[in-house]
């Protein structure tokens, strides 16, 4: 294990501000399907699990039930699979990067670290997603929510990244906006560094991190103290 660091990152919240693009997506599903729809305030508290669990707290939460039986699920399915299909064709028509993330990333280049994504989108989508806001190339590998049997908040979907990457958890950070970045990264000992006003219903008080920061804007700093240990 010669890497000198490793960095995990989460995507949606962290890396790309994608809230209006998957609230379009949701409120098309909604919509079709004859639900309410929601903003995008609303949408930034529901993502994080993956689409399923997005179209599920927003059925349930209007429907006030719970999705038990088969016709539910059935319908949920189509649900799920309209969203993705409608948000993987408009997956990059207002979703930006955080403020300083590119230079952050060149930066991180330049200190030969290596980068991760670990995300609990479908990896197709993150892949798609990296590539057309033009930063994929940055990233070793990319892990969604699909890509291994478990997701985020697992722990073993941050630590099977750090193994592909020949890495050490001794050496690696988590760069998250929510509590399924800060549960698995805690649970492997890996220190967060938290954007504050994340995809999370949750509060910063609410959740475990080591660093909080507003976006990526002098971040290098608090990377340089773990680069020199």
């Amino acid at each position: 294990m010669n890497q000198k660091l490793t960095i995990l990152f989460d995507l949606d919240g962290t890396l790309v501000d994608t809230a209006p693009d998957l609230m379009n997506a949701h409120n098309h599903v909604m919509k079709k399907f004859g639900y309410k729809t929601k903003s995008t305030n609303e949408i930034r508290n529901l993502v994080g699990r993956g689409a399923g669990v997005l179209i599920g707290k927003s059925i349930w939460g209007q429907a006030k039930k719970e999705l038990k039986n088969i016709e539910d699920q059935k319908i949920k399915n189509e649900m799920v699979k309209e969203f993705t299909d409608y948000y993987g064709k408009n997956i990059m028509n207002e979703s930006k990067l955080v403020n300083g993330v590119e230079d952050f990333l060149k930066w991180c280049i330049s200190k030969k670290i290596s980068m991760a994504v670990c995300t609990n989108k479908q990896e197709h989508l993150a892949i798609d997603l990296l590539k057309k806001i033009k930063i994929y190339n940055y990233f070793e590998y990319v892990a969604g929510g699909n890509t291994f049997e478990v997701c985020k908040p697992n722990p073993r979907h941050l630590t099977n990244v750090v193994e592909i990457l020949n890495g050490d958890l001794k050496k690696t950070l988590m760069i998250g906006d929510s509590e399924n970045d800060t549960i698995p990264a805690k649970e492997s000992s890996i220190p967060v560094i938290l954007l504050d006003n994340g995809y999370t219903e949750k509060n910063t008080n609410e959740m475990y991190y080591d660093h909080l920061v507003k976006d990526f804007i002098g971040i290098e700093k608090i990377v340089l103290q773990y680069l020199n240990d």
